[in-house]
């Protein structure tokens, strides 16, 4: 059975035009013209990529540090032991620890929204990778979560990091910002989303790279955009 639109999203449907494919530009206008809910909502892209993420050499993963921030106020915890412990917390971590951050992740106070750590933490760090693991914020090397400049991978995280992988269909899920942000802002900050998964395109790859695009808000519909375009951003 076809799932029944609710009067508020058959509204906001009227707003589309769903022939139409939107260039980066007019999808963030438009997206934001969407806006509805009683909350600041979430601006998300979609990027379905022609990768098959069953192959290592596949596996698109990365992480970029967004312009104007996502909006978020994120938590951030470090494994860090004396001199690296200190630089965390200079630079603004919320939790710093080593074998009590483990006994604390145990217990099931995962209270944070990135994890990071230095290098030779990580056989510490993988006692708990089961918990973070699902959470999606175990670190690793190729989103600057594990890392010696500890102070650095901080300041990112507070700064609008956003980590990103396909999933198991090839697809890509991120927020850019909140409903609130200026439409330049947004636009900035898909750009530098789309020129970090270029960037990041396997060489194995066959076809077209990102396949299908979409922008939309927390409790919007979405908003198609025109692919070639994002792929010729660099």
């Amino acid at each position: 059975m076809k799932k029944k639109l609710s009067k508020r999203l058959q509204q906001l449907s009227q707003k589309l035009d769903y022939e139409k494919t939107y260039s980066m530009e007019s999808g963030v206008e438009a997206v934001k013209s969407l806006a509805s809910a009683k909350f600041d909502e979430t601006v998300e892209v979609a990027l379905r990529l022609g990768v098959d993420p069953r192959h290592a050499d596949q596996m698109v993963r990365g992480a970029v540090v967004l312009p104007h921030g996502t909006g978020k106020t994120v938590r951030v915890a470090v494994f860090a032991k004396d001199i690296k412990a200190d630089e965390a917390r200079n630079a603004g971590a919320d939790v710093v620890g080593d074998e009590d951050l483990v006994e604390q992740i145990k217990n099931g106070n995962v209270n944070f929204d990135m994890v990071i750590a230095t290098p030779d933490m990580m056989p510490l760090v993988g006692k708990v990778g089961r918990i973070l693991g699902p959470k999606g914020i175990m670190p690793n090397p190729k989103t600057g979560t594990v890392t010696p400049d500890v102070a650095k991978a901080v300041s990112n995280a507070k700064s609008g990091q956003v980590n990103f992988r396909v999933d198991k269909k090839g697809n890509i899920h991120s927020p850019i910002g909140k409903a609130s942000f200026d439409a330049n802002k947004l636009l900035d900050n898909l750009m530098e989303l789309v020129r970090a998964v270029n960037r990041l395109k396997p060489s194995s790859t066959k076809g077209r790279y990102i396949r299908s695009s979409n922008i939309s808000l927390t409790m919007s519909p979405s908003i198609k955009l025109d692919s070639q375009e994002l792929m010729d951003v660099k």
